[in-house]
Parts: C-alpha cells; sequence; structure tokens
C-alpha cells in the first residue's frame, strides 16, 4: 500500500511539472512567434513606407500615383484596412494626402501620441482605425529641406497577425497535448516498473512478518539491492540478539537457583528460630520475584521475533488431549471448535502456555464439560488488524465480578484445596499484554467461568 502510495505520488509529481513545463514552453513559443510575424509584418510596413517616401518630392505627384507605385491593391479598396497617410508639416495649414480605402477618415499621429522613434527613426503602435478596426501601424518623419516636413505613415489590418498567432497556437496546442499525453504515458510507465522493486521487497517483508520467509531472497537492481542487504543483516542481528537474550535468561535462572535453594534449605534446618521463619518468607519472595522477572524477560526476547507464526487448531487438539487423559478420572469431557487455517502470530511454546493454563484451570472447576471455542475476526484498531479469540469455558461454579479481579493477582488463590501456585492467570496476562492482546473473565454460557483470551492473528 505504501510504495502504491509513493508510486501515486511521484506519478501526480512528475505529471504536474510535465504539464506546467510544457504550459510555459508553450507560451513562450507563442510568444516568440507573434514577434516574428510582427516583425515580418513591420517590415512589409516598412517597404511601403520607404516606396512612398520616394515619391513624396516627385513632381505633380499624385495620390492615385502613389498607391500604384504601392503595387497593393488594398490601397485602392475603401476601409480596406490597408491606409497610407502623408501629412505636409511646415505649413499653415498641414496638407494631407492618403490613400483612397481610407474614404473620408484618417489616420493618427503617433507623435502626437507620445510614441517614441526607434533607432532608424520609426514610430511603431498598435492603433484604432475606421470602423473600429485594429491596425498596425509605421510612421516616419521625413525632412526634405526647402520642399518642407512630411509625416509618412502606413497601416495594416492587424488581423493577420492576429490570425497566424492563433494558427500557431492551435497547432503547438495539439502538439503539446499529444506530447504531454506521451510524456505522461512514459512517466506511468517508469514509475511503475522503476517502484517495481520497492513493491518486491514491501511483499516478503510482509512474508517475513507472517512467517512464511525467513530472509529477503531474489534478485534486486543495483539501486535497491544495499537496501536488501541491510535489511537481510538487520533480521540476522535481531535473530542473534533474541538467542543471546535467551541464553543470559537461561544463565541467570541457573544461577540464582543454587543460591536460594541453599538459602532455603538452611532456614529449613531451624524450624524454630523466627530469623529463620523471616528468611524462608523472604525466600518465597525472592522465588517469586526471580521467576516472575525472568519470565518477563525470555517471553519479552520470544515476542520480538520476526516471522513466528504458530497454527492454533494442533495445539488446541493436542492440549485438550491431554487434558483429558489427566483428568479423566473425573469424567471431564472438553469440547473444541478450532477451524483449520487459523494462525496465531508468534511463538507456540507460548500459546502453549497461555492455553494450557487456561484450559487446566477450567478442567480443575469444571463438573463435567469443559468448551474450547477459538474465532478469528478483525480487530477492533484503526486500521482493523486481524485477532483471535479462543474462549475457554466450564460449567463449574463460576466467580463472582471481585473474586475475577483477586484471581488475575499474581499469586492469588480462592481456594487451597485445588492444587498450583496461583500463579496462571497472571503468566497468561502478562504473555498476552506482551503479544498485544488480553484475557477477560465473565460468565460462561454453560454455567461456570469463561476466559476469553485475543491474540494477534497472522
Amino acid at each position: 500500500m505504501r510504495a502504491n502510495s509513493l508510486a501515486l505520488r511521484l506519478f501526480v509529481s512528475a505529471t504536474a511539472w510535465t504539464v506546467v513545463i510544457l504550459l510555459v514552453t508553450g507560451f513562450v513559443l507563442s510568444s516568440l512567434y507573434r514577434d516574428a510575424v510582427e516583425r515580418s509584418f513591420d517590415a512589409r510596413l516598412n517597404s511601403f513606407l520607404r516606396t512612398l517616401v520616394a515619391e513624396v518630392d516627385a513632381p505633380d505627384v499624385t495620390s492615385e500615383r502613389m498607391s500604384q507605385s504601392l503595387s497593393e491593391p488594398n490601397f485602392a479598396l475603401p476601409l480596406s484596412g490597408w491606409y497610407w497617410q502623408v501629412t505636409k508639416l511646415n505649413v499653415d495649414k498641414p496638407e494631407v494626402r492618403s490613400s483612397s480605402s481610407l474614404w473620408d477618415s484618417g489616420l493618427p499621429h503617433l507623435a502626437d501620441k507620445g510614441v517614441p522613434a526607434g533607432d532608424d527613426g520609426v514610430r511603431r503602435a498598435y492603433v484604432a482605425g475606421p470602423e473600429d478596426q485594429r491596425l498596425r501601424m509605421i510612421e516616419r518623419t521625413v525632412d526634405l529641406g526647402d520642399e518642407g516636413h512630411y509625416l509618412v505613415a502606413v497601416a495594416g489590418d492587424s488581423a493577420e497577425i492576429d490570425d497566424d498567432t492563433h494558427s500557431f497556437d492551435r497547432a503547438i496546442a495539439i502538439t503539446f497535448v499529444l506530447l504531454a499525453a506521451v510524456l505522461i504515458l512514459i512517466t506511468m510507465f517508469q514509475v511503475r516498473f522503476g517502484l517495481a522493486p520497492l513493491a518486491r521487497i514491501s511483499q516478503r517483508l510482509a512474508a517475513i512478518r507472517a512467517g512464511t520467509a525467513e530472509r529477503l531472497a531474489g534478485e534486486f537492481p543495483v539501486e535497491i539491492e544495499p537496501l536488501a542487504r541491510e535489511t537481510n543483516a538487520l533480521i540476522d542481528a535481531n535473530r542473534e540478539i533474541v538467542e543471546r537474550a535467551r541464553t543470559h535468561v537461561g544463565n541467570l535462572a541457573h544461577a540464582l537457583k543454587t543460591p536460594i535453594s541453599v538459602m532455603m534449605n538452611e532456614a529449613t534446618a531451624r524450624p524454630d528460630d523466627p530469623l529463620a521463619g523471616k528468611v524462608r518468607e523472604q525466600i518465597d519472595i525472592m522465588r517469586d520475584q526471580v521467576a516472575r522477572h525472568l519470565e518477563r524477560a525470555r517471553i519479552a526476547a520470544r515476542t520480538k521475533i520476526v516471522g513466528s507464526v504458530t497454527d492454533v487448531a494442533p495445539v488446541v487438539t493436542g492440549l485438550t488431549r491431554t487434558m483429558e487423559k489427566i483428568y479423566h478420572p473425573r469424567g471431564v469431557a472438553i469440547d473444541v471448535q478450532a477451524p483449520d487455517g487459523v494462525r496465531f502470530r508468534g511463538e507456540r511454546q507460548d500459546l502453549e502456555e497461555m492455553l494450557g493454563n487456561l484450559v487446566d484451570n477450567a478442567c480443575k472447576w469444571a463438573q463435567a464439560r469443559v468448551c474450547v471455542e477459538v474465532v478469528p475476526e478483525r480487530g477492533d484498531g484503526t486500521p482493523a488488524k486481524p485477532v483471535i479469540r479462543i474462549a475457554v469455558d466450564d460449567d463449574g461454579p463460576g466467580l463472582s465480578p471481585a473474586e475475577r479481579e483477586q484471581v488475575a493477582r499474581r499469586g492469588q488463590r480462592l481456594d487451597e484445596s485445588k492444587p498450583g501456585s496461583g500463579l496462571g492467570l497472571s503468566i497468561v496476562l502478562e504473555l498476552a499484554a506482551l503479544y498485544g492482546g488480553g484475557l477477560t473473565l465473565s460468565n460462561a454460557p454453560i454455567g461456570g467461568l469463561r476466559a476469553e483470551l485475543v491474540l494477534p492473528a497472522a
């Protein structure tokens, strides 16, 4: 799931960057193309402008002759969008000659509008023309000395610039959409196949946790191989630490048993000595504490092992057969409902210890019947993890709520006539807690006590 989430994030990120880059590139290309079209259009207008400048000082030149010299029929068509205008400035009343396409209109003066001239002395700008046409206009001031000063202007319909630019924009948009689709598909395949080794590692780690594998096996890319190698080394180190802890626990148990036994024997040899009695009392407490903490250390070490999984049904069946033999003289029957395929995420000896205590306790107090039921289900957590509920019922006298609380305490017993040390339920509680489970006591449907054990499932 995490690998899929990473792949989705990478895919979304790569797709977003691809779209952003293509949009920026498209905008830049569109701007560059428009500038190029505009320069080409200005060059065309400038050609007409130079022709007009050459005709300005010609003797007896007329507007018709000037239009004919431009070789552009649009200058003769009314309101065609192509216009020229020559204005003589150094006279009392400016003399204006223009193309017949202007009809009775005129072109604005860019010099009056504050448009600066370029390095070549030509002013360029977009202006509004007749019939609200948008014109691209260039203008130049010509000094002919004694002949006077002239303002020569040529304008063309900018729709040609817009049409060319829009055609280019449509073409580049279609091209970039196809390119984006191809890049997104390539990115999807790259992300999918590039993260496939991580997905395989995730699956194999899940197999290790489920107990179906012990190491990360298989071939991985060079970039992933160090991760697999270090993960295997970590698993091996974890197992080595657990085994070392078990060994130390066993050594400590043996080292403490002998001194405690010697002290107990010496104290027992002096039954009438009050000090010996106090020593025996404290030795019992020491034994209880040592047994408790050594058991907790042993259990904690085992619960940290990666990949420990136990089939529940064989353990329950084996325990019930043993208990039926032990309690056969009392005629206790044990009913078992344990479906195949249910697996406990932990070690077999821990499951045997927990169930053994519960079933043994039920058989001690049962009148004639004990029921053991194993039910796999989903847990209450978020996310919900699979758990196993194991209910052990007996038809004995049962317990009151206060008595249930008392028997869960370590070493507490309600009836000294029954054999045992009173540690069984407390050991079950500690083991279940170390595995993230729990034990609850309630009334059994068959009349006695129900001990319900909740453990993690594989």
